[in-house]
């Protein structure tokens, strides 16, 4: 099981936008119920495309900076950014499969 860990305003630009690789980023909260429901599905996305996606968890409490800077309104919010741009969006749960047919073009 590939480890899905937070990134951090600090440590954004290295980890994301400077990525060789797509990546994927959930903005999430600990008190957001459907930021719990989509979870397991970033964890499952995390397995499924190792090695062609890295995949970060952003607690949007703790980082509110990146929330101004990429207009996130609600949690969860789930972004592929590619080349050091954002690709793609969603907002609110969806299921892995329309997620993952959101990702798959960008892959």
């Amino acid at each position: 099981m590939v480890e899905v860990n937070y990134v951090h305003e600090q440590d954004f630009n290295t980890e994301v936008l400077e990525a060789t690789l797509p990546v994927l980023v959930d903005f999430t909260a600990p008190w957001c119920g459907p930021c719990k429901r989509v979870d397991p599905i970033v964890h499952q996305l995390a397995d499924e495309l190792d090695k062609k996606l890295k995949v970060f968890k952003c607690n949007a409490d703790e980082n509110p900076n990146l929330l101004v800077t990429f207009g996130v309104m609600g949690v969860p919010t789930v972004m592929l950014f590619k080349d050091g741009k954002m690709v793609e969006r969603t907002t609110g749960y969806l299921p892995k499969d329309k997620l993952l047919a959101k990702l798959k073009p960008h892959l």
